[in-house]
């Protein structure tokens, strides 16, 4: 929008080197408006792109030793994470040596969250991004053990999460899990698309939507890749989003359903 604006109006006040100049102007504006900051700057992009990814990984290790022990479950979830992203091999090494020294019995985390907030902190995208990749890293053995979600419930409110609003994550990022486990199909299937949204059955039709629009802003790839995230990760966003995708839709269906019966 802003390009288009600042375009017409470098046209018509300096002819056409004004609208050279009105594009550049629009254009730059519009990146600052979709991603915040970092997104103009290539340089803050990859300094994101990095700091998130050692969070992500350091985060993990230190979630899955929560409870005393890495079990099979969460070293084969951090193998999928790792496949999903086509990591090259000296990625792949890299990121494991992450996940370990996240995983020592006497890692302080505080450090690399300090970091995290310094270069991430200001876009409420990532740090929700980062704090969903752990949620589901914690369900990836089938539940969370009260450790585990200590320490998620601690991560939340050093990344800006009260406890309410990070309880009210945990339970749609679990039912997304669970709705994408048991499809359309399943009897329970309506109530977990509902929750899926952080909305209920008497949310207005207009409420559900604006929830909806709100999740696949946030799950979007260009503006998660603007404002940080690394493209490869971008993958594991995507499937969140397309259960949220699945979950509207089937509200929708039901209840038009509803009104062409009533």
């Amino acid at each position: 929008m802003f390009k288009i604006l600042g375009a017409l109006s470098g046209f018509l006040i300096l002819g056409f080197i004004g609208l050279i100049l009105g594009l550049i102007a629009g254009s730059f504006v519009d990146r600052l408006v979709a991603y915040g900051p970092g997104g103009v700057n290539p340089f803050n992009t990859a300094r994101r792109q990095a700091v998130f990814l050692e969070t992500v990984f350091i985060l993990m290790g230190k979630l899955a030793k929560a409870d005393g022990r890495v079990s099979e479950s969460e070293v084969s979830h951090v193998e999928q994470f790792m496949q999903k992203l086509r990591m090259t091999r000296e990625h792949r090494l890299k990121a494991i040596a992450l996940f370990k020294q996240g995983a020592s019995a006497d890692y302080d985390i505080h450090p690399q969250l300090n970091e995290f907030l310094a270069v991430c902190g200001h876009s409420r995208n990532l740090r929700q991004v980062l704090l969903v990749y752990l949620i589901i890293m914690g369900l990836s053995d089938g539940d969370l053990n009260s450790a585990e979600e200590k320490l998620l419930r601690d991560i939340a409110e050093r990344l800006g999460y009260p406890p309410g609003a990070f309880e009210q994550l945990l339970d749609m990022v679990m039912n997304q899990m669970h709705f994408a486990a048991g499809g359309t199909s399943s009897a329970n299937a309506l109530d977990d698309a509902y929750k899926a949204l952080g909305v209920s059955k008497d949310s207005t039709s207009e409420e559900i939507k604006r929830a909806y629009r709100k999740l696949m802003s946030q799950y979007h790839p260009d503006k998660l890749m603007g404002q940080g995230v690394p493209e490869d990760m971008i993958a594991v966003a995507t499937e969140q989003a397309k259960e949220v995708q699945t979950a509207y839709d089937l509200i929708k269906k039901s209840r038009e359903q509803k009104r062409t019966t009533a």
